[in-house]
């Protein structure tokens, strides 16, 4: 099969049936022409991942499209690193390695079993919608014409189309909006005293996940907060309200974990 030849090898979770499930009809929707869509805020190229029927399954950063990569397609950071890099990024990174982070983090989570962290795994995909150098898509576009006119050939080229992309896969949650917005809700109505602690134990969590892999980014934007009212529907006066039986829960999502890790002490200005 077209694309998902080149990268159904290179995916295996023999300990994650669930995880690999999730990946081999990511792979089927691209088959299908149900590509990855680029995600417009961030300094990175990171796509939103679908499944055949086009519903949202995961979050992909490609490694060579993180903020300092040389096919990051919001150009600016690109330029930053190229004419000015002792002004920008974080030098207690190791560059371009933000990935491994992201893949990190949930490690982390999951041995110290805190469950903030979303599953995220490496993972290699290929996608029209990346972005790919000149070349690439000019050595893709002519294996394909090669192997329409001179078939025994193409037979021997290793790859035909797009080179696959490493990069982190973290599993898309629903329900959950940025903490900001549900930080300004709180303030002005307060939440009650069950929610409030546990919403207070979820954050100790975010917390310690942050110190535990030296997080130097952690913003209000990059972790996600979902919570639900629900009515069980056990109305049993029509009158009186105080019968109707409401469950609640809070839930933190701790995303965007690529700029953690640092091998030294972030001792200097950055922009």
């Amino acid at each position: 099969s077209g694309h998902t030849g080149h990268t159904a090898d290179m995916n295996i979770f023999l300990d994650d049936p669930e995880f690999a499930e999730i990946i081999l009809r990511t792979e089927q929707a691209i088959e299908c022409g149900v590509f990855p869509e680029r995600i417009s805020q961030g300094s990175s190229g990171s796509y939103f991942a679908k499944d055949p029927k086009g519903k949202i399954v995961g979050v992909f950063k490609p490694k060579s499209e993180e903020p300092y990569g040389h096919l990051n397609p919001k150009w600016t950071k690109y330029f930053h690193k190229v004419c000015c890099p002792c002004c920008f990024g974080r030098g207690c990174l190791v560059p371009n390695q933000g990935y491994l982070s992201e893949a990190g983090a949930y490690l982390v989570d999951e041995k110290l079993g805190l469950g903030v962290v979303p599953k995220t795994k490496v993972v290699w995909l290929v996608s029209e919608t990346f972005n790919y150098s000149a070349i690439d898509r000019a050595k893709s576009r002519g294996k394909k014409y090669a192997l329409e006119k001179v078939p025994k050939v193409a037979k021997k080229f290793n790859r035909i189309g797009l080179p696959p992309k490493v990069g982190s896969f973290q599993l898309f949650v629903e329900g959950y909006k940025e903490a900001d917005y549900w930080l300004r809700k709180f303030e002005a109505d307060p939440l009650p005293e069950n929610i409030r602690k546990e919403f207070q134990s979820q954050f100790e969590r975010l917390v310690i996940l942050d110190y535990v892999i030296r997080n130097t980014d952690r913003g209000n934007d990059n972790w996600l907060v979902r919570y639900e009212k629900q009515d069980d529907g056990l109305d049993l006066s029509d009158k009186d309200s105080q019968w109707t039986i409401t469950k609640e829960s809070i839930k933190i999502a701790a995303i965007d974990n690529g700029l953690a890790f640092p091998f030294k002490h972030p001792d200097e200005w950055r922009a």
